[in-house]
């Protein structure tokens, strides 16, 4: 069909392009025109020029410990989550003259960091060695606390904050 039509424009000097938007025109039916325009795109040149254009390819990089093809998609850990293992760290350094925090917040359900390290929600009874402790709190909504604790040996403390919201939950303006 677009060698029908090729013969029809070629005396006017317009390209397959030209031609076919006044295809489109001349014909009265829209599949007929349809057909028309998908034949003649599947023989231009800039049709064949695009398909032949592939995307880079982006390289995987290689992690460490990972062996056969890297894989594009993200490799998920193959271990206990974070705050066991940072609890489980604290708690082996403890030693013999270890002591205890219970870490409370309120409002309750708050994620605890001590000294930069997430161990869990609150309430938590954490086994530490002893010493100067900073506590951060952070709540689901947004609210924040910190504090800190200087654990003697074998001394048992409670830690409570109280979380405050970084930005008001409400604005009013006065007029």
């Amino acid at each position: 069909m677009a060698s029908q039509i090729r013969p029809l424009f070629k005396p006017l000097g317009l390209v397959p392009a030209a031609a076919i938007v006044l295809s489109c025109g001349i014909f009265a039916s829209s599949a007929r025109g349809q057909a028309i325009a998908e034949a003649a795109g599947a023989t231009s040149v800039s049709a064949a020029a695009a398909s032949s254009i592939k995307p880079p390819q982006t390289p995987v990089p290689a992690f460490p410990g990972v062996t056969g093809t890297p894989s594009q998609h993200i490799i998920a850990p193959s271990g206990p989550p974070p705050q066991e293992v940072n609890v489980s760290n604290f708690q082996s350094h403890a030693g013999k003259d270890a002591g205890k925090v219970l870490l409370r917040a309120t409002p309750a359900e708050a994620q605890i960091w001590v000294n930069g390290k997430i161990v869990g929600k609150t309430p938590m009874l954490l086994v530490l060695a002893p010493g100067k402790y900073q506590i951060e709190m952070r709540s689901a909504r947004g609210e924040t606390g910190t504090g800190s604790v200087d654990l003697l040996p074998h001394e048992t403390r409670e830690v409570l904050i109280k979380l405050h919201q970084l930005y008001p939950g409400r604005v009013t303006a006065n007029q």
